[in-house]
């Protein structure tokens, strides 16, 4: 079991930033995959940031440029570093973490919303 704990998500203007940070209960410098999703009412979930076994990182089209995941072996922490914000980007973003391919793992949930 891997428990994380997503924070950092508040009420920020267009044009801002935001730092998001996910903390695991277990070491993750072994994981599969280490990322970041997001979800707006009524749309499926869908993939922002990802660091592959290796330190291969891939990006959604919508974010690249903007945003910059990262992580802290150390501290078992995920980041998300978003800048340049709008308000497309208001959605509840979930960290993911997969130990294995075929084994996810997610946090709660933390909001974002961009205020135009």
């Amino acid at each position: 079991q891997v428990q994380l704990v997503e924070s950092g998500g508040t009420l920020v203007q267009s044009g801002g930033s935001l730092r998001l940070s996910c903390a695991a209960s277990r070491r993750i410098s072994s994981f599969y995959a280490v990322g970041w999703y997001r979800q707006v009412p009524g749309k499926q979930r869908e993939l922002v940031a990802a660091i592959i076994s290796g330190g291969t990182t891939n990006y959604a089209d919508f974010v690249k440029g903007r945003f910059t995941i990262s992580r802290d072996n150390a501290k078992n922490t995920v980041y998300l570093q978003m800048n340049s914000l709008t308000p497309e980007d208001t959605a509840v973003y979930y960290c993911n973490a997969d130990p294995f391919p075929n084994i996810h793992y997610w946090g709660q949930g933390t909001q974002v919303t961009v205020s135009s």
